[in-house]
């Protein structure tokens, strides 16, 4: 069961295609909710120097505002029209973002919501994030403009026409709240006219029905790829409940051991086109797959989004969490890249919950996920030398802060591992060699 979730990490990181990252730069990290300022100083001041290739962003359009329960979350899922104002910021901040992370080779990925107004429990009015006026009961949304023609009802065959269980794959697909019809709006460009798209340089995802569309070169225009394709995360909002909110890499863990052991398989293995979560809680509580505490907005005074504060240790306070400033998560961004292209090599099991493998002549990866330690003898493929395990240390100069780890001349290297440590797992690359 162990390795099952140890593994699984995988599964939620799909395939990609031209993710127009700088060469040499692999992940992207979602910073869930942050506000546009505080993400174009992170670009500056730790993404870029830590060559993370881009940063997915919360919707950046105009949503209703939910009281009850408070300003949670998944309010921003929650579209009243496509102007650039929420609580991360406003046009101004958003096209200073994007300047500035591309200024330092970080794209920007949006999370654009498109097709899935507001649901039925949301009263008419201009309780929105611009103040516009809505009404989804009539199917009323001016500042689109939108009205009953262009709403797709009876879609989730529901009593409520809502999703009533997120465990029914049928509902989750057909989504509640009355998608958006695809075939005129998606085909004659008027969705594709987003602001924060094309005009403004960023990367944007979305579906319509049959393929995925991209932005081509920079804001040239947008172009399709196969069906078969996906850019960046082919899914719906919903359809990721039951594995934590919004993220590839956000598994069902509250052990921060076994989270950091999930998301490093996930950027060691060649498969995919990787992005990791930072939030603001942890650890989380789940029940049956589905996080209890699941209606949480980010911290706020007042509704008003708190500034990411940086600590002297370079973590995050102000009630941030940061995950991608552990130092075993970036040093597995930095893994990532430095074993870009490389084959899945050196496979090793016991049979249990310890594997290892390498990736080509570049790097090499030790789990120790059972009740008892490993210690083994091991071929890595590297070449001879002393290595610095980036997990518990970080190579600094030609010294190391963590455990070294000595190949011979045949590329064997042992490892012990006790499987009560902080962080039961290895890893050495050509560049953390001393």
């Amino acid at each position: 069961m162990k390795l099952f979730l140890l593994l699984s990490a995988i599964g939620f990181c799909w395939a990609q295609y031209a993710p127009n990252t700088e060469s040499g730069r692999t992940s992207i990290v979602h910073l869930f909710e942050w506000r546009w300022i505080d993400i174009a100083l992170e670009c500056e001041r730790y993404l870029a120097p830590k060559r993370f290739g881009g940063v997915q962003v919360s919707p950046p359009n105009e949503n209703a505002v939910i009281n009850n329960p408070p300003r949670p979350w998944w309010e921003r899922y929650q579209p009243v029209s496509y102007k650039l104002c929420t609580r991360s910021g406003n046009e101004n901040e958003f096209k200073d973002m994007v300047t500035r992370c591309n200024n330092v080779g970080v794209r920007i990925y949006v999370d654009a919501v498109i097709n899935h107004m507001c649901g039925n429990g949301v009263a008419a009015g201009t309780r929105s994030t611009c103040g516009s006026y809505f009404n989804p009961g009539s199917e009323d949304f001016p500042a689109v403009p939108y009205s009953g023609w262009d709403f797709n009802n009876g879609k989730c065959k529901t009593g409520s026409e809502e999703i009533e269980s997120y465990n029914d794959v049928s509902q989750v697909i057909d989504l509640g709240g009355e998608p958006i019809k695809s075939s005129e709006y998606f085909g004659n460009g008027r969705v594709t006219e987003f602001k924060y798209g094309a005009k403004l340089g960023t990367v944007l995802r979305k579906w319509n029905g049959e393929k995925m569309s991209y932005l081509k070169n920079w804001g040239e225009g947008w172009g399709f790829m196969p069906s078969d394709r996906a850019l960046v995360f082919v899914d719906n909002h919903d359809n990721q409940r039951g594995h934590g909110a919004g993220g590839a890499s956000i598994l069902t863990f509250w052990d921060p051991r076994l989270y950091k052991m999930g998301v490093g398989f996930m950027l060691a293995h060649p498969y995919g086109f990787t992005r990791i979560m930072s939030s603001y809680r942890w650890p989380r509580h789940f029940v049956n797959g589905q996080d209890v505490n699941d209606w949480i907005g980010p911290p706020n005074n007042n509704g008003v989004i708190k500034e990411v504060t940086i600590n002297p240790d370079t973590t995050c306070g102000n009630d941030w969490v940061c995950e991608h400033r552990w130092r075993q998560i970036r040093n597995m961004v930095v893994f990532r890249n430095v074993v870009d292209g490389q084959p899945f090599t050196n496979w090793w099991d016991n049979g249990s919950n310890q594997v290892a493998f390498g990736r080509g002549n570049r790097g090499f990866i030790v789990f120790n996920n059972d009740d008892w330690a490993l210690s083994s003898t091991l071929q890595t493929g590297l070449p001879a030398g002393t290595y610095c395990d980036v997990i518990s240390g970080d190579k600094i100069g030609n010294d190391c802060t963590g455990i070294k780890i000595y190949v011979s001349g045949a590329g064997n290297a042992n490892f012990s591992i006790s499987n009560s440590a902080e962080d039961p797992f290895i890893v050495i690359h050509a560049e953390s060699k001393l």
